[in-house]
């Protein structure tokens, strides 16, 4: 809470949310809301879902797949390189982390993400290899690389404003 220059107190408000996910706890279908925009996040069904819409893991591999996509063909536009196309196709799984020689984590499982990106168009050599060079620079992939810190925190009924 703030003091105003009159010296009353006046109450801070926190921007919405960026996106708000419901669900009911009967199942794991979750009705996702992100401005204007809505959508639903299942299980399959063999892990106790009713698959009526992809699972947590497909929307992430969605957002890097995006990202990547979206980030090379800017970087493409921005130079008017003859790029056609970007397809980009991902695989999620966890690995023991011995078999990871590259990670700092030796003892566990890690998640694994394979990313494979295909460019059409009568791009060089060079130009292909730069496009694939900022494949791994889109913000999303920066973003799971990086260390990533998330604040949980009940919210209290009386603090609650949904965002309908």
């Amino acid at each position: 809470m703030n003091e105003t220059a009159a010296g009353s107190a006046r109450v801070e408000t926190k921007a919405p949310a960026d996106v708000v996910v419901r669900g009911k706890a009967s199942g794991f279908l979750q009705t996702v809301e992100s401005g204007s925009h809505r959508f639903q996040v299942d299980e399959p069904i063999n892990l106790g879902g009713t698959d009526l819409a992809p699972g947590p893991y497909e929307y992430l591999l969605a957002a890097l797949g995006s990202c990547t996509s979206m980030t090379i063909s800017l970087y493409a536009r921005r130079k008017n390189w003859p790029l056609d196309e970007v397809t980009v196709s991902l695989r999620h799984s966890r690995i023991h982390a011995r078999d990871c020689e590259e990670c700092e984590t030796k003892v566990g499982l890690l998640d694994h993400i394979e990313v494979e990106v295909s460019l059409s168009g009568e791009l060089s050599r060079e130009q292909h290899s730069k496009l694939m060079e900022i494949a791994g620079k889109c913000p999303v992939h920066r973003t799971l690389k990086s260390e990533i810190a998330i604040d949980l925190r009940e919210v209290k009924e009386t603090e609650f404003q949904p965002n309908e």
